[in-house]
């Protein structure tokens, strides 16, 4: 009876709907109004987890290229939103719905309208072909069949079985779905009367990147890190004969002129923050500076730093040992002894001390347990700094707890001599003149490594190219 009552609730769930954008039938498990439902309440979820880049001309700008494409899109009739992510990361996405992100980090390696309009087009492919409601139908689909086969064959296995099918079917949208929304993407550039070319140059700049890294990975005897963002950067190399075939009927559809808009972009890039913003915090080398929170902390030399929107983490080489830091609120005013101890709950704190460095109070101690955590508390104003050391799988030798103490211990209000270093560097447009190179703007600029490879990379240089007089030049300062 339960077995039938599945299969049932499977056969109502389901559905068969026409894509807007292909014309197939695809399998479907939610209506367009739950599509844009879940739209609303992830958009806010996500707008908590990243944060919004504070300059209102960019974000209106992005809105209006964006708009200007999906308007020419199969669903042109969705409020579709636009949203720049203050990251320094590269890479773009979509929610269903309409909700469309592209970070801060990407478009610094942009060098036209036309290849912000080929990025947001790719991710309104998505949207419209509803691959996001398609993947979340099948997963769905898969979870619910395994529970009927685990009860029809009395094999509890079997749902295991079913659902790690299903998750390989669905992990991510898969070279199909990155490739539809490519020749999609090229489609609505052309009717918005871009360059379809352009979703080329995109794939270029983010197959650069790629070399960038796999170069820095050798130099550093590492092997080749993964590509973060989703689409172009996952599918396919820029000479990519299915790549060259989606494209290509997105030319035919060109009439008249063709825009690129370069000048008007790059202007729009003028100041913008390269690397890390002073509203996340810098990182330089092993220490940190947060200029509107007034503070700053080194970790152990060699060691990396994560700046997520939620923590601060410190990462040994190895990965073996990390620092995490958190911002709370303090609003009963506790002293620093008793915050910690409320926040580890129950349990004992062993070796507790108090620490008094540059005027703040805090203290800190070892969380007993099967691998006991070095814990800590700092006091600044009516914030509390919340501190763990741990190392992956077992209790910290000496020396480790005695890194994770000096990256506590570090944490003080920043010296006036500091601000500036608290200040991100940012993108400089300059005319390139006759007997101007890369490496004499490398010299000239704020980067403190691989920087003449850093410019080429920032201006589709790389490895090897040479800008040429008269032309606009992205450099960093």
């Amino acid at each position: 009876m339960r077995l039938c009552l599945l299969i049932l609730m499977l056969a109502t769930l389901a559905g068969c709907a026409v894509n807007p954008a292909t014309g197939r039938t695809d399998f479907v498990m939610m209506s367009e109004s739950q599509e844009l439902s879940i739209g609303r309440d992830a958009h806010q979820q996500i707008l908590k987890q990243y944060p919004r880049y504070p300059d209102e001309a960019l974000q209106a700008y992005v809105q209006q290229v964006g708009e200007r494409v999906a308007r020419h899109s199969h669903r042109g009739q969705l409020d579709y939103r636009f949203t720049v992510i203050d990251s320094p990361d590269i890479n773009a996405f979509a929610l269903p719905g309409g909700y469309i992100y592209i970070h801060r980090g990407l478009m610094a390696y942009l060098s036209s309208e036309a290849e912000l309009a080929a990025v947001l087009g790719h991710e309104v492919g998505h949207v419209t072909a509803r691959h996001g409601v398609r993947q979340q139908s099948q997963s769905t689909a898969w979870g619910i069949l395994g529970q009927a086969v685990a009860m029809g064959t009395g094999v509890g296995a079997a749902a295991d079985v079913t659902g790690v099918l299903g998750n390989a079917v669905v992990r991510g949208y898969g070279r199909d779905m990155e490739l539809e929304a490519d020749g999609l993407g090229a489609q609505y550039l052309a009717r918005a009367g871009y360059d379809p070319q352009a979703m080329i140059e995109v794939v270029k700049v983010l197959k650069l990147q790629e070399d960038f890294a796999r170069d820095q990975a050798a130099a550093r005897g590492e092997q080749q890190p993964v590509g973060s963002y989703h689409g172009l950067f996952d599918t396919h190399p820029d000479n990519d004969r299915r790549l060259q075939q989606v494209i290509g009927p997105a030319r035919a559809l060109v009439g008249g002129q063709q825009e690129v808009n370069r000048e008007a972009f790059l202007k729009h890039l003028q100041g913008l923050p390269f690397g890390d913003s002073a509203e996340s915090g810098i990182r330089r080398g092993e220490r940190f500076y947060h200029r509107d929170l007034d503070f700053t902390l080194a970790f152990a030399k060699g060691w990396s730093i994560i700046n997520e929107p939620q923590q601060l983490v410190g990462q040994s080489p190895d990965k073996q040992v990390l620092v995490a830091m958190t911002l709370e609120d303090n609003p009963r005013g506790l002293d620093a002894a008793s915050l910690l101890k409320q926040r580890i709950g129950g349990r004992r704190l062993l070796a507790g001390e108090a620490l008094q460095q540059a005027g703040l109070q805090g203290y800190t101690g070892l969380v007993e347990g099967n691998v006991s955590r070095r814990v800590a508390v700092i006091l600044k104003g009516d914030k509390a700094y919340l501190f763990v050391g741990a190392v992956k799988g077992r209790a910290a030798s000496a020396t480790e707890d005695a890194q994770m103490l000096a990256a506590i211990n570090s944490f003080r209000p920043l010296q006036p001599a500091e601000r500036k270093l608290a200040e991100p560097l940012r993108l400089q447009l300059v005319r390139v003149t006759p007997g101007q190179t890369v490496k004499s703007f490398a010299a000239g600029s704020g980067l403190a490594s691989d920087a003449e490879a850093t410019l080429r990379l920032l201006n589709a240089l790389y490895p090897q190219g040479e800008p040429r007089p008269g032309e606009w030049f992205k450099t960093v300062r």
